[in-house]
């Protein structure tokens, strides 16, 4: 048995090991003498405790239950505190709704082909996020809404392009748009795609006007994301997901319009229906109307108006004479309430005393 060295405590035979097997050593060495080596005084005590399985999954708030309380603890929530909450705006989803009818017709008379635009969903996210996550290759055409002083999205996918390309110039019917991997799009394209988007902002600009006049005007055309940048990446905006059909034919058209864009008019957007806060309904309009027609009022015909002192009303007895300041042809003030009325002059019809009008007492 070897021998401790009176130097270094290491083995006699330390001579013949190699220079890795010395530094392996040293290291286990170290390691032993950290763990026999006692705590200090009010120091904390170091834990060596193994986390299960269910505590892991806590932390990462994946728990078994699945629940909303899981998805809101741990890592996870960390995650989901980059999402939007949507602020849900009444009025929007009923734009986007005429948005949908609109564009039909409209691209019915465009392609001369039947089409069909469906709302696939309306999701509120940040603009740098849906930037990141538009597939490519893609048409973006930035447009700006001039009365609000800010600019929106319509993200036109491959799919729609190719497909309104092959519809305008003549391809044949029951033959699915060819799609070409791996070369820019064509002016010839760009030009189609463009015109789409004109018509469609068209559209947008009238389902806005019952709640307010703008004018949705195309601006650029851009194929790279970089370029459509028309907002802060951290600022949250309303994207709506429109599916066009034309039979065996279609794609997928997207709107998005940050908060910012949408401010101006933000109030008018959270009524629950159209005229709760603003602008006219012909509806309630006609209902009032009919109801002020068959409503009965009082209308006070005075002679006369002079002032006397209350002790003097006070001494009135039956048969008391009171002289208006009247002649039969004087004008007769017509009143409801203390709101003058008219003015005419007073005359007989028949058995009954009447008043006929002769202009509105202003």
């Amino acid at each position: 048995m070897a021998e401790p060295n009176e130097n270094t405590g290491a083995p006699a035979g330390d001579e013949e090991l190699s220079e890795e097997e010395r530094a392996a050593a040293a290291a286990w060495e170290n390691m032993a003498a950290e763990e026999e080596e006692p705590e200090a005084p009010g120091a904390a005590p170091r834990s060596t405790r193994v986390l299960d399985q269910n505590e892991i999954d806590s932390l990462l708030g994946i728990g078994g239950g699945g629940g909303a309380a899981a998805a809101e603890s741990g890592i996870q929530a960390i995650v989901n505190s980059s999402m939007v909450s949507y602020e849900r705006l009444p009025m929007l989803e009923v734009v986007f709704d005429r948005l949908v009818r609109m564009m039909s017709t409209s691209l019915r008379n465009f392609t001369s082909d039947n089409v069909e635009v469906s709302l696939d969903s309306i999701s509120s996210i940040r603009f740098g996020d849906y930037l990141n996550s538009i597939p490519l290759p893609a048409m973006m055409g930035v447009f700006k809404a001039e009365e609000w002083d800010n600019y929106g999205l319509l993200t036109v996918d491959s799919s729609l392009t190719y497909s309104i390309v092959d519809v305008l110039l003549g391809g044949r019917r029951g033959t699915a748009a060819m799609r070409i991997e791996g070369r820019p799009y064509t002016t010839i394209e760009r030009n189609l795609v463009e015109r789409m988007i004109t018509l469609v902002l068209a559209d947008l600009s009238t389902t806005f006007e019952p709640l307010s006049k703008v004018n949705f005007r195309f601006d650029r055309l851009e194929t790279n994301p970089r370029f459509a940048t028309i907002a802060r990446g951290a600022n949250a905006a309303i994207l709506a997901r429109l599916r066009v059909d034309m039979e065996d034919r279609g794609g997928r058209l997207e709107l998005i319009l940050p908060y910012a864009t949408l401010e101006p008019v933000r109030e008018l957007l959270l009524q629950m229906f159209m005229g709760e806060k603003f602008g006219r309904d012909s509806i309630w309009e006609g209902h009032l109307t009919t109801e002020l027609w068959q409503t009965e009022i009082n209308v006070d015909a005075v002679l006369d108006e002079f002032t006397m002192q209350l002790g003097d009303v006070m001494n009135w007895k039956v048969g008391t004479r009171v002289e208006l300041n009247t002649q039969p042809r004087s004008l007769i003030h017509m009143r409801c309430g203390d709101i003058p009325m008219f003015r005419g002059h007073m005359g007989r019809k028949g058995n009954l005393i009447a008043v006929r009008i002769e202009d509105r007492n202003r």
